[in-house]
This record gives structure tokens, C-alpha cells and sequence, in this order.
């Protein structure tokens, strides 16, 4: 089973979309079985709150549903459960490592897996380009799966 955590701010926009994009890419290679995939936030800003809307439409515009989700905060127990904890950003890796301090070897940008290392997702939250955002999800979610179905 391979448990993957995708973490954002606030977790109703970035960290939701890879979350549900993941999900479907997953369902659509017949492996659900094999992981677990979930999403959280740096902050507790958003605790509770379910996809931002327009991240609902984008998502929505490619058949992938969100029904459900509510926000919730990284915990550092979620290094010890998770073997993969995906940020978006760089601030959101710094907080990452800062809340999971026993497991910063865990701790990995999402474009890292895009062949773009470094990079950041767009933050739609201030770019009101959720375009631009579902191209680097769904670039770096393939990229993941991708190197996740590698022979080791």
C-alpha cells in the first residue's frame, strides 16, 4: 500500500485538486487497491471547509468529483503514517518539514515529480488561474504515478 498525503495552504484549492486528480488516475489504471490518497493543509485557516468552488469547476470540467472533502490540518502524525507528503510550494515545504520534523525525507514538491524540480504550482487562490493550476496537477500527479509504478 502506498500512502500519499498532498498538502497545500489552506487545502480548498492546490492540495484537494491533486488529491482528486491522483484519486482518478489511480481508479483509471485499475490500482486502487494499492494506495492511499488524501490531502491537508499548512494552515488552519480553511479547517473544515469544502473545495473552493472554482477548483470544484475545474475539477468537475474533466469528470473528477470532490464531493465531501473538508480541510483539515497536517499533523505530524501524518509523517508516520504517510509515505509521501507532496507539498505545492516552497513555503508550503518548509511548514511541512517544520510539522514534520522526524520525516523531512518524506517531504517533496509535487513538479519535483514533473521533471521540474523546484518549481511551484500555481496558487490559483491569488492567480484566479485554475488552468494553469490543473496543468501542473495533472503533470505532476502523472509524474508521480509514473515514478510510484517504477521497479525500485
Amino acid at each position: 500500500m502506498i500512502k500519499v498525503l498532498f498538502i497545500c495552504h489552506g487545502n480548498i484549492c492546490r492540495s484537494p485538486m491533486a488529491e482528486y486528480v491522483m484519486k482518478d488516475m489511480v481508479k483509471s489504471a485499475g490500482r486502487e487497491a494499492e494506495f492511499v490518497i488524501a490531502s491537508a493543509a499548512t494552515s488552519r485557516e480553511e479547517i473544515g471547509n469544502p473545495v473552493y468552488p472554482p477548483a470544484r469547476r475545474k475539477l468537475a470540467e474533466h469528470g473528477i468529483r470532490c464531493d465531501g472533502h473538508a480541510a483539515r490540518q497536517l499533523t505530524a502524525r501524518d509523517a508516520e503514517e504517510y509515505d509521501l507528503l507532496i507539498g505545492m510550494d516552497q513555503a508550503n515545504l518548509r511548514n511541512m518539514k517544520r510539522i514534520c520534523a522526524a520525516h523531512p525525507e518524506k517531504c517533496r514538491l509535487l513538479l519535483d515529480y514533473a521533471g521540474r524540480a523546484g518549481a511551484e504550482v500555481a496558487d490559483p487562490w491569488y492567480t484566479r488561474d485554475f488552468e494553469a493550476t490543473w496543468r501542473d496537477v495533472e503533470s505532476g500527479c502523472r509524474g508521480l504515478l509514473e515514478a510510484l509504478s517504477s521497479p525500485k
